[in-house]
């Protein structure tokens, strides 16, 4: 269970601070919100894994 955590915790730092921009930390819903968003945060670190190579190679072409 701890690497789990170790893994889950900054996904939920991170979408802690997003939700905080959105809702108050005092608000009944900001629990909803704050997973909400760590769902959208894991969604696109696993897009970004995903499809990991054609954006390196877009992002080469990019800059020459």
């Amino acid at each position: 269970m701890p690497i789990i955590s170790w893994l889950l915790r900054p996904i939920l730092f991170i979408s802690a601070v997003i939700a905080g921009w959105f809702v108050s930390t005092d608000a009944a819903n900001f629990g909803v919100v704050q997973m909400a968003v760590s769902v959208l945060v894991i969604a696109a670190l696993v897009g970004l894994a995903a499809f990991w190579e054609p954006i390196a190679l877009w992002l080469r072409n990019l800059i020459k």
